[in-house]
């Protein structure tokens, strides 16, 4: 499946919850962008993309099942939920391996062993303070202690006016 056949797989699952869906599609564009303008190859830009784009295929569930969508629980139950999702889409063993091990993870800070698993948690942060109005100090603060990108550096001072 090309990415925007995997976009509308996922659209479709999200049940017209539109604020899950604005939520993907913003990460999924901070991933694009960042992940070009950090010139990953190819192979590794479209798990990026993947990644970015079912991130959060555990939130529906997460509510469900403990009222919340906290990011432990999204990450322990978004791996076997990633890796149905992605069953039949033609993407190889290993692809679907990486893009359930990165929503295994996008929550998890420490240990990052790869640039789409920074990329990923770069974007997801920049989508999460904008939706959520992160203070200027928290921006700041993640910026300096956990972003490792330039390209995502500049566009959250982009979109701070940091």
């Amino acid at each position: 499946m090309t990415i925007a056949q995997i976009m509308e797989k996922m659209i479709t699952l999200s049940k017209e919850n539109i604020h899950d869906i604005d939520h993907f599609i913003r990460v999924w564009t901070y991933a694009k962008i960042i992940g070009e303008l950090e010139n990953l190859d190819s192979e590794t830009q479209f798990i990026l993309e993947v990644s970015a784009i079912v991130h959060d295929t555990a939130c529906p569930l997460c509510r469900e099942k403990y009222g919340n969508t906290n990011g432990k629980h999204q990450e322990e139950e978004g791996i076997p939920l990633t890796m149905e999702f992605l069953k039949d889409t033609g993407l190889t063993e290993i692809q679907v391996e990486r893009v359930a091990f990165l929503v295994g993870h996008h929550h998890t800070y420490n240990g990052v062993d790869g640039k789409d698993w920074q990329v990923l948690i770069e974007a997801d942060y920049i989508a999460n303070a904008s939706e959520n109005g992160y203070s200027r100090k928290n921006v700041e603060n993640f910026m300096q202690k956990k972003m490792k990108t330039e390209s995502g550096k500049r566009l959250l001072r982009s979109v701070f006016r940091l």
